[in-house]
């Protein structure tokens, strides 16, 4: 007799379970996207910080990214039906952590370094532009005679 309990899912899961990507990875996740009646594919990609529960139904993975200067974190549930599919780009070459969160205040340290070497080097160029410019020179207006009657 066939099992009545059967899982009817638009995900292919075991497509999902033998998905081997793993904190450290590069990752595309295409995401459908449903505005009004169209639907879309919407493009995630980043770096995979941690990936949680296993392969059990519950498991999530959060893929990073830095879009604008600004450091983005999305976290996605490995089998939902709203992901189309999942790419591998690059795979890390080795981590010691299974979560790499450290990553967040590595990329803050880097960008207030970047940002004080871009003004000190403001600073410096200004310092020098003024010492370069020469004074201006002042005109001076031709006065006008009036002559009185």
């Amino acid at each position: 007799m066939p099992s009545l309990n059967r899982i009817i899912s638009p995900v292919d899961i075991e497509a999902r379970k033998s998905l081997d990507f793993r904190a450290g990875d590069t990752v595309q996740v295409f995401q459908k996207i449903r505005e009004g009646e169209k639907t879309r594919i919407q493009v995630f990609e980043g770096l995979v910080l941690a990936r949680k529960h296993g392969k059990e139904p519950g498991a999530t993975f959060t893929v990073r990214k830095v879009s604008a200067g600004i450091g983005v974190e999305r976290i996605f549930p490995l089998y939902s039906p709203e992901i189309d599919r999942i790419e591998t780009k690059a795979t890390a070459r080795r981590h010691r952590r299974a979560k790499i969160y450290y990553v967040r205040d590595r990329a803050t340290r880097d960008i207030r370094k970047k940002m004080k070497h871009i003004f000190r080097e403001a600073k410096s160029q200004s310092a020098t532009s003024d010492v370069t410019k020469a004074p201006k020179k002042e005109t001076e207006e031709p006065t006008k005679v009036v002559a009185q009657e």
